[in-house]
């Protein structure tokens, strides 16, 4: 089942604050991660889809059916709340097989149903015990699989990871992705984990203050940001103003490096992009778009130390990355240097 919104907007009462026209398609059977700054949207924009947010304008479909007017029970929404939302009253077989008892499907179905699922999400031998009893990860595998048991025409996950511990999120990011697979689920994951985006999401949304600045896969959006807010937002980089001085050469004020600089005019104003892995440390004197300078603050990470580089006049340091940070000098290679018009 595909999902679309076209020309969806919504604003709170006495605010400007919501969507203004947002447009996206999350194909059948694809993950799409919804992220952005707090107060972008990305709340908002899974409330609508759910159905528990209503009045905006513009449509949302479901392999073409138009849901906007739909209540909020009949959508088939598998949701995952932050907090997962499971009933502590209930066994976890209970809480998976909620939303089927909600549909009038037989006990010894919905209980054949939710013991299946909770076998594909590894908890089969959980299923008479309380919720309380779990640990997060395995409330969170509940939620899942509560989510799935309706068959839902899209899974909604709202922040399903941001509770855990960061030991438990990589594992369980990696579970959550293999199941949406598995079961072929068109997904709209809100996240403001950039890292947890990137590595489950088939396509990244990015949106601020309400609008949708750009929907492209991941190294897409890393390598190829549609804009300086989303350069600043997605990963992290250094970003100085420039100008082009002639075809193929900036300047930068300080510096002037060789760049594919395509169709712009002399004179032209844009941003230089350049990620941190980008950056080679101590390139030999003549070298390419070489710059002198110190290495600055350092960060050490285990297997890499991120550190800045201060290249004199520059009104920031260039961010790098490497196992010896004790660089002299650095050199940008031309096709790594990313411009970004104003």
């Amino acid at each position: 089942m595909s999902l679309v919104l076209d020309n969806v907007s919504y604003h709170y009462p006495g605010s400007a604050h919501g969507l203004h026209e947002v447009s996206l398609q999350v194909r059948t059977g694809e993950l799409v991660a919804v992220i952005g700054p707090s107060g972008s949207g990305k709340s908002t924009l899974l409330q609508l889809v759910s159905g528990l947010t209503t009045g905006h304008t513009g449509h949302i479909a479901f392999d073409g059916k138009d849901m906007s007017r739909t209540p909020v029970h009949e959508r088939r929404m598998g949701m995952v709340f932050q907090s997962y939302a499971l009933f502590p009253h209930l066994s976890v077989l209970d809480n998976v097989a909620y939303g089927l008892k909600l549909r009038k499907v037989g006990v010894a179905e919905r209980h054949r149903r939710a013991q299946e699922l909770l076998d594909i999400v590894g908890l089969g031998g959980y299923a008479q015990r309380g919720v309380a009893q779990l640990s997060g990860g395995q409330q969170q595998r509940v939620a899942l699989a509560r989510a799935l048991a309706i068959d839902p025409l899209a899974l909604l996950l709202d922040e399903p990871l941001s509770a855990l511990d960061a030991s438990v999120r990589g594992h369980l990011r990696d579970e959550i992705r293999a199941i949406q697979q598995r079961f072929g689920a068109t997904t709209l994951l809100v996240t403001h984990d950039q890292e947890e985006a990137l590595v489950m999401a088939d396509r990244v949304a990015m949106l601020k203050d309400g609008r949708l600045l750009q929907i492209a896969t991941p190294r897409e959006i890393y390598e190829q940001p549609a804009s300086r807010a989303v350069a600043e937002f997605v990963g992290l980089s250094t970003i100085l103003p420039a100008k082009v001085a002639s075809p193929g050469r900036l300047d930068l004020g300080f510096a002037e490096l060789a760049a594919n600089t395509g169709t712009r005019a002399a004179g032209a104003q844009v941003h230089v992009l350049v990620r941190p892995e980008h950056i080679q440390p101590d390139p030999p004197p003549g070298s390419l778009n070489r710059l002198a300078g110190r290495t600055g603050a350092q960060r050490y990470l285990g297997a890499l130390t991120r550190y800045d580089f201060e290249v004199p006049g520059a009104a920031k340091p260039f961010l790098a990355e490497s196992p010896i940070p004790a660089a002299q000098a650095i050199a940008i290679a031309p096709e790594h240097i990313r411009l970004l018009d104003d």
